[in-house]
């Protein structure tokens, strides 16, 4: 078990109005850790079981935000999801307690950094597990994307399939194209070996700096501007940061190649999606693969749906049983480690 050092007195938790909090804690001698949603993996959920309480949203999905706020309250611990914002407010409502935020995801645009660093909230985080289930999945979406394979098997299934036809559901194939990354970390890395392995002719890569995993691949670093023009697939694996916010806008699509196809497994706000709607629906580019979108769920009557030269994906890049599991548990374990303060094995500075 976990037990806490008290670095404070008794009657110094009663003038910080903590006098309910440390009863509360003290009658298990376990930390308070709230969990966001009921279906998150067990192995981690079970981790956390063995050393400390754990409350936790009773519904298999986000938990609302008012309920949010009550659930928080006097907690040591949030573990969380890429669904619940955690802003100044929340951290209001957890109060001074609250040591650490674990989210099951790498993104961690959904917490106010700041904020928490200027309370001295420590934050975990699950890099490197998921890159090679993300990179699985750019590639299944790239490929799905350029040989229409939702459309071809709708057809299939609806009878448009009515023979062989030397043009139909033809599309953009990856031998001998170029590749272009926007972001070239160990996520964009990743896809990047897969796609060598389709005999492309070129790999491209747009990054703040050179990056010398690049010569693994002979990935050539360029300008924006250039990658778009040169592209015959556009492949984004950036961050969200107030510098990539809305990065492909109308201009940028219409730098890019009219046979040209999108994917982005980052993140939906990369995108302006009304200037890529209007890009699909004028063939400005070729088509689009999306696992991310703004908002997420994706309204079922947004214009992305009725295109048929675009693929939406339900934010499923790290949904693999191995991989999910692994960001459980890695989240419980930074939970831990801050709790108990020793080093989190993969906290975000």
């Amino acid at each position: 078990m976990i037990y806490k050092t008290l670095a404070v007195s008794a009657a110094s938790l009663v003038r910080k109005g903590l006098v309910n909090n440390f009863s509360r804690n003290m009658s298990s001698g376990r930390f308070l850790v709230y969990v966001t949603r009921s279906d998150m993996p067990e192995c981690g959920i079970e981790l956390l079981k063995k050393q400390c309480e754990v409350k936790t949203w009773k519904d298999a999905a986000p938990v609302p935000r008012e309920e949010f706020l009550k659930g928080v309250a006097g907690v040591d611990a949030i573990y969380c999801s890429l669904n619940e914002k955690i802003d100044q407010e929340v951290l209001d409502a957890a109060g001074p307690q609250l040591k650490v935020i674990g989210t099951i995801s790498v993104g961690h645009d959904h917490i106010d950094l700041t904020e928490c660093r200027k309370r001295g909230i420590r934050i975990g985080y699950t890099p490197d597990v998921l890159t090679d289930a993300t990179a699985e999945l750019t590639m299944a979406l790239l490929l799905a994307t350029s040989r229409r394979l939702p459309e071809a098997q709708h057809d299939a299934k609806t009878g448009g399939w009515v023979s062989w036809a030397p043009q139909y559901m033809t599309g953009p194939g990856l031998n001998g194209a170029t590749v272009g990354m926007v972001g070239f970390g160990r996520i964009g890395q990743a896809v990047a070996r897969r796609v060598k392995s389709f005999n492309t002719a070129k790999i491209l890569y747009f990054s703040r700096s050179e990056r010398v995993e690049a010569k693994e691949v002979g990935a050539i670093k360029v300008n924006f501007e250039e990658l778009l023009r040169e592209s015959d697939f556009v492949i984004v694996c950036a961050p969200l940061v107030p510098e990539t916010k809305e990065m492909f806008n109308k201009s940028a699509f219409e730098k890019m190649k009219c046979s040209a196809v999108f994917v982005n497994t980052s993140r939906g706000a990369l995108v302006d999606q009304d200037a890529l709607i209007y890009a699909l629906e004028n063939n400005i580019i070729w088509g689009a693969g999306l696992d991310v979108t703004t908002p997420e769920p994706l309204p079922l009557d947004s214009p992305l749906f009725k295109l048929k030269n675009c693929v939406v994906l339900p934010h499923i890049g790290s949904a693999t049983f191995g991989t999910r599991n692994t960001m459980s548990e890695l989240t419980a374990s930074n939970i831990l480690a801050a709790l108990n303060g020793t080093k989190m094995p993969a906290e975000l500075k």
